[in-house]
């Protein structure tokens, strides 16, 4: 479609239809309006395509993917979203809402080191990947728009990732790729080009949509090495709970040695006893040889370990509660004919991973700063919040840690009162409410 083709499909029945189902009905003015700017910024009468990667959130396993672990992960509303012109030259332009505009030639594709760390570094990459699998790409003006929030634990990079693999799949290769064929391409850029060992949750989760159960063990993947991935159902919302991230503040620009240390100390204990990572290990080993073990890798690393395994069956325990909700949960009914619900079997287990990852993995704030904890205050000031109110709830922190964002479960009738005491304390705008969005990467209207 040319750009005024799109701008008037955003008001046509479909178009409403479309983004209702990616952003809710009161996010659709806003929808429209985001995605008119974006196409209008393209200032061009060509042939214009609307791309959107979620950001995601995760509902369970702290720090266990990098050990091949279980995860349970969710795609959210706020979402990366750009509008393409695709190009008949190797040139990519990409302007994106307070960034600088990025412009690259994809004629050479290998890693630059001036590059490492900025988007060009990514789509050069991304596009190696898709040059590597026998798909040859061309480049693209674009105009982005990103809402999912830096440094707080919803994966803006990846999304980011996933954006362009969307983008250069539909564009060239007519969107035939899985979403973890996308994720695996995103995963390798950001390790090679981008310069972060980071692991493939992050992108499984924006690429896939709604709530996902993923097994990185070896024993769950496939001959090629594939993670396991289960579509769950998930819906807090219809349990009677608002699912809030909020932001404490602190960035994340020095805190690369505390995050390091975590999977490298894991890696640790299982090296001891001749693994590579913690999910090849038989965790009964560990007891008889605890004195050994702690004097070869210390007791931190031990206690990371234990969390490990804690969190991997604390996972398939919430994975168990989760499957046995309804589509639709009367939340209210049940509580008043005082029934054990399968919602607050999940919630205690959300608040166990919280505990495990405070007192265990150690991961609240940094060590090199105790007198900083605002994640800690953020945590124990939701804690006694929840404490004896009817309704239940629980708060953990969210991904990495040491700085920066938790998650709560509100009852969605002491949202306000939450969010009054979240935002007198780190800021207004510091409470985020979130929602799981059911569809991942995606181009509109086609």
């Amino acid at each position: 479609m040319t750009g005024k083709e799109l701008l008037r499909e955003l008001d046509s029945s479909g178009g409403v239809k479309q983004l209702s189902a990616l952003y809710g009905d009161e996010g659709l003015d806003a929808a429209r309006r985001r995605y008119s700017s974006l196409i209008e910024g393209l200032e061009t009468d060509g042939e214009v395509r609307l791309f959107s990667v979620p950001g995601r959130t995760e509902l369970g396993g702290n720090h266990t993917d990098h050990n091949r672990g279980r995860v349970l992960a969710a795609s959210i509303q706020l979402d990366a979203a750009a509008a393409v012109c695709p190009s008949q030259d190797k040139k990519v332009f990409f302007r994106s809402t307070g960034h600088d505009d990025v412009e690259l030639d994809l004629s050479d594709l290998s890693p630059r080191e001036e590059e490492r760390g900025e988007t060009s570094a990514l789509i050069r990459g991304i596009a190696a990947e898709f040059a590597a699998q026998g798909t040859p790409v061309m480049g693209f003006r674009a105009n982005g728009d990103s809402q999912v929030l830096p440094g707080s634990g919803l994966s803006s990079s990846a999304a980011i990732e996933i954006l362009f693999a969307k983008i250069f799949d539909n564009l060239y290769w007519g969107g035939k790729r899985s979403a973890l064929e996308l994720a695996k391409i995103g995963q390798r850029a950001e390790n090679i080009y981008f310069g972060k060992p980071c692991g493939l949750m992050d992108q499984i989760a924006c690429a896939s949509g709604g709530a996902a159960a993923i097994d990185f063990g070896p024993e769950e993947s496939d001959a090629r090495g594939d993670p396991k991935v289960r579509a769950i159902n998930f819906d807090p919302e219809a349990a009677g709970f608002s699912l809030c991230v909020v932001a404490t503040g602190g960035g994340h620009e020095d805190l690369v040695p505390d995050y390091a240390a975590v999977p490298a100390e894991m890696k640790a204990v299982a090296a001891f006893f001749g693994k590579s990572v913690l999910r090849e290990v038989d965790e009964k080993l560990i007891i008889p040889r605890l004195g050994e073990l702690r004097r070869a890798a210390g007791d931190r690393a031990v206690l990371r370990a234990i969390h490990f395994f804690n969190e991997n069956r604390r996972v398939d325990a919430m994975l168990a509660a989760l499957e046995k909700l309804p589509a639709r949960h009367d939340w209210a009914r049940s509580r008043k004919e005082n029934k054990i619900e399968e919602m607050e079997i999940f919630l205690d287990l959300v608040n166990g991973s919280a505990d495990s990852s405070w007192q265990l993995l150690q991961n609240i704030y940094s060590p090199k700063d105790p007198a900083r904890q605002n994640v800690s205050l953020a945590l124990a000031l939701s804690k006694d919040f929840l404490k004896g109110n009817s309704g239940h709830g629980a708060c953990r922190v969210h991904g990495g840690g040491f700085a920066g964002t938790i998650q709560s479960y509100i009852p969605k009738e002491r949202l306000e009162d939450y969010r009054k005491l979240m935002e007198g304390i780190f800021g207004k705008g510091s409470l985020t409410v979130l929602k799981v969005r059911p569809i991942g990467a995606a181009e509109l209207f086609l």
